[in-house]
């Protein structure tokens, strides 16, 4: 009696996001985090390819053994669990938010038909808009509804990737596109990366940005008292450092007067601990002051490349500082939750609009009672 190899291979690669995530002191290899990230991300996905795969190895008398029986039934539970963390999001996301009412429900027939987010035909993107001397990395796509509203929101998104690699219009497309659709400005930006580019240079950009969008918001029909940043990952960790040092001339060469100030602040699967070396001035856990913007930080507990006890950590101190605050954990996510239009992240924009809205509205303080055990540790750099 053989034992079917390949579709035990197969079983391992969409069962693995199941299981428990170490506390790792160097990065997981890409191929780690794509698998984890792919099938996690799109569990309907994950039960298609089963479904397919266990019928054929039926068809083809390969579930005759014990050992392909047992696994299929491991599978087959493993890709339950995933699918059940998943739906748990919405639950998580308004405990966290705890007086602020998230009103919206996921789509799951959407989701179903566009899983990867493609833009919708309401929303236009402007691609390679200049906001300052870098060439290439100094480009931003602007998202917006066609019919060109005024006094919209704005969304300004810086990508992740260690702070050396990736490009707008890659990450959180979901997001940028279904609140484009519903009259926001949302931005999509390069900014300079490491080699080349040093701490500073990231954050400079980070401002660029913002003072671009003040500067232009009559022409695009952009609210300037409402501009939220977010990030995923690396962009996170920019994000909230740019947020909390709005009062630094140093960070604002040649446009020490602009305005760089923002109204909230949204991380996604951040690092937060000091770049690469560098001291406390690099650190949002250091720098977090309590007249800073409302921020909410979003993190997976299986984050398999920044592990959920540095947010948790940064959690603890936001919510230290100011109760306004929020701190949220997903269920069963990994990095790069952002990535897909999947019900996970869709619970997650409504999370952020109910967010920001209630941010804007200078509503009362929010959050969870309780206080987070969990201690602070080092991480091994800003993804």
């Amino acid at each position: 009696m053989s034992i079917p190899y390949g579709y035990l291979v197969g079983l391992a690669f969409l069962a693995f996001p199941a299981l428990p995530v170490p506390r790792l002191r160097e990065r997981p290899g890409t191929l780690v985090f794509l698998l984890a990230m792919t099938v996690n991300e799109l569990p309907f996905l994950a039960i298609a390819l089963f479904t397919a795969s266990t019928g054929l190895a039926l068809a083809e008398g390969d579930l005759a053994s014990p050992v392909a029986i047992a696994a299929a039934v491991v599978g087959a539970a493993c890709i339950a669990l995933t699918t059940v963390r998943s739906t748990r999001t919405e639950r998580a996301l308004q405990a966290a938010l705890g007086s602020i009412a998230v009103t919206k429900r996921v789509s799951y027939a959407s989701i179903l038909l566009r899983p990867f987010g493609f833009r919708p035909g309401s929303v236009e993107r402007t691609a390679n808009v200049p906001y300052g001397p870098a060439g290439k990395r100094n480009l931003m796509d602007v998202y917006r509804h066609r019919s060109h509203p005024t006094g919209s929101p704005v969304l300004i998104h810086f990508h992740g990737g260690y702070y050396a690699m990736g490009r707008k219009n890659t990450q959180s497309r979901p997001m940028l596109h279904r609140l484009a659709s519903q009259g926001w400005l949302c931005i999509s930006a390069n900014y300079r990366l490491r080699p080349d580019a040093v701490f500073e240079d990231h954050i400079v950009d980070a401002k660029r940005v913002v003072a671009w969008v003040r500067e232009h918001a009559a022409e695009w029909g952009a609210d300037p008292d409402r501009i939220v940043l977010t990030g995923s990952s690396a962009g996170a960790h920019m994000s909230t450092v740019a947020a909390f040092t709005q009062d630094r001339p140093e960070y604002q060469p040649g446009f020490e007067d602009a305005d760089t100030s923002v109204s909230a602040v949204v991380g996604l699967g951040g690092f937060y601990g000091p770049y690469f070396g560098r001291g406390a001035d690099t650190d949002p856990f250091a720098l977090a002051r309590p007249d800073a913007p409302p921020v909410l930080v979003v993190h997976g507990d299986h984050d398999s490349l920044v592990h959920v006890s540095v947010a948790r950590a940064f959690g603890k101190r936001l919510r230290e500082v100011s109760d306004r605050n929020v701190y949220a954990e997903l269920p069963g996510a990994h990095h790069g939750f952002d990535l897909f239009h999947s019900p996970r992240f869709e619970a997650v924009v409504n999370a952020v609009e109910a967010f920001t809205a209630h941010a804007w509205s200078a509503g009362a303080p929010v959050g969870p009672e309780e206080p987070f055990e969990q201690p602070r540790v080092a991480g091994p750099g800003v993804e």
